[in-house]
């Protein structure tokens, strides 16, 4: 009897186990732009927007309207890598100057972490963001940054700081989707 029950349960708690990644990839939808040459996955229930001279793509929650993910492709400087630009924190204090908050915008970006990762033989900045806005109100960006065909490629992920704790798991798994090819 005893072997019975145990054995129930360790079959209960494998298969929980096994199932944990299915369960938490489950939430999301994929997205993929092969004229450019990138892909990534967005949380079920945002609905993708157009915007007039902007990123080249925005996702945005059918709710919360203001949670989005987006792409931004610029051209790179001479044919650079990644590296070529600067590590990490360096290209990270870039982007928060140069797109996140730049001059005359309002707000301020504390860049608070910024790594690197590899991934089929391409390099990620994986850069995270305290965004304040002019109303004084509280975002969080996550940013992962990619160098592909003489572009680069940025996927930002933005929420509001009341709302980071309850999506931070969610949002950290779209922008580590985010690939270029």
């Amino acid at each position: 009897m005893w072997k019975r029950i145990v054995l129930i349960l360790l079959l209960v708690f494998s298969f929980s186990l096994s199932n944990f990644g299915v369960a938490v990839a489950g939430g999301l939808n994929s997205f993929v732009d092969t004229t450019d040459g990138y892909q990534f996955l967005y949380p079920n229930g945002w609905v993708q927007v157009k915007v007039a001279n902007g990123p080249d793509v925005v996702f945005h929650d059918l709710i919360q309207v203001t949670e989005n993910v987006s792409v931004v492709i610029s051209p790179v400087p001479d044919n650079k890598t990644l590296t070529e630009l600067g590590t990490p924190g360096e290209v990270g204090y870039k982007l928060s100057k140069n797109a996140i908050a730049p001059p005359d915008s309002g707000r301020e970006a504390e860049l608070v972490n910024a790594a690197q990762r590899e991934s089929n033989g391409k390099t990620y900045y994986l850069l995270e963001y305290e965004v304040k806005l002019p109303n004084n109100r509280k975002r969080h960006n996550l940013a992962s940054v990619a160098v592909s065909r003489g572009k680069l490629f940025t996927f930002n992920a933005s929420v509001t700081e009341n709302r980071w704790q309850r999506v931070k798991s969610i949002i950290e798994g779209c922008v580590n989707s985010f690939s270029v090819y």
